[in-house]
């Protein structure tokens, strides 16, 4: 099985600071053909204005991951915990029970660009939790790195969840290969960029979901790219 999730016909809201895209049904975007992806269930693309964000919500049994593309973004939760998620770092936070957190552009000059990514836990109710890791600086650059493992490894956050996210930044003409064992299940994002995979192109907020018995297969970039490839149970 591989399905297409073609970048636009995402769902999309927008309001005086916010510009988001969904890749999957989200707040009052519903198409029955986009409910998530296995245990993934959330990509949201979000573009935040200066000084603009989302004020204090609420979560339980989530785990809730946030990858900066450009920008500073500002984050306070209910735990107490305070940070600034730059290019270059991921974090994770798992709601659990629940907990509340805001998400604010730290800028008052420049936007933000993020991805908000929604795994569904292994279990519910398990303790709140909160994570930030800074990624190896060549995280991508030699086909995938995973920045998100069910043990948290080195440059990597932890989930609650048996499930890995991998990040490739290939050059334009480079060839990375997509590895997936055959009980498992894979979504690849396009970050940014543009990648041909068996003579077809996909871009920039493009996604493909596939069965461990489709690969292995190769993506090769038209341009200096990005992708995340989801590893899920």
């Amino acid at each position: 099985m591989t399905q297409y999730y073609d970048s636009l016909t995402r769902g999309q809201f927008r309001n005086g600071w916010l510009n988001s895209r969904h890749s999957f049904s989200f707040g009052e975007f519903h198409d029955p053909r986009r409910m998530g992806f296995r245990s993934l269930r959330v990509i949201n693309e979000d573009h935040v204005a200066p000084a603009g964000g989302f004020a204090q919500h609420g979560h339980r049994d989530m785990e809730i991951i946030t990858y900066v593309l450009d920008g500073e973004l500002g984050h306070e939760d209910s735990l107490g915990n305070g940070s600034i998620i730059r290019p270059g770092e991921i974090q994770r936070m798992s709601a659990g029970t629940g907990i509340r957190h805001s998400e604010m552009n730290a800028s008052n000059k420049a936007p933000v660009h993020f991805l908000q990514i929604w795994i569904e836990p292994k279990k519910n109710g398990h303790t709140p939790s909160y994570e930030q890791v800074e990624l190896l600086p060549d995280a991508g650059k030699n086909g995938f790195t995973p920045i998100a493992t069910p043990e948290g490894d080195l440059g990597a956050i932890s989930l609650n969840q048996d499930a890995t996210i991998l990040v490739s930044k290939p050059d334009a003409g480079e060839t990375v290969d997509v590895m997936l064992d055959a009980n498992r299940y894979g979504f690849l994002h396009i970050v940014k960029g543009g990648v041909e995979i068996e003579g077809k192109t996909y871009r920039t907020g493009d996604g493909l979901a596939f069965e461990g018995t489709d690969v292995p297969f190769a993506l090769t970039a038209q341009t200096p790219s990005e992708i995340l490839f989801f590893n899920l149970p």
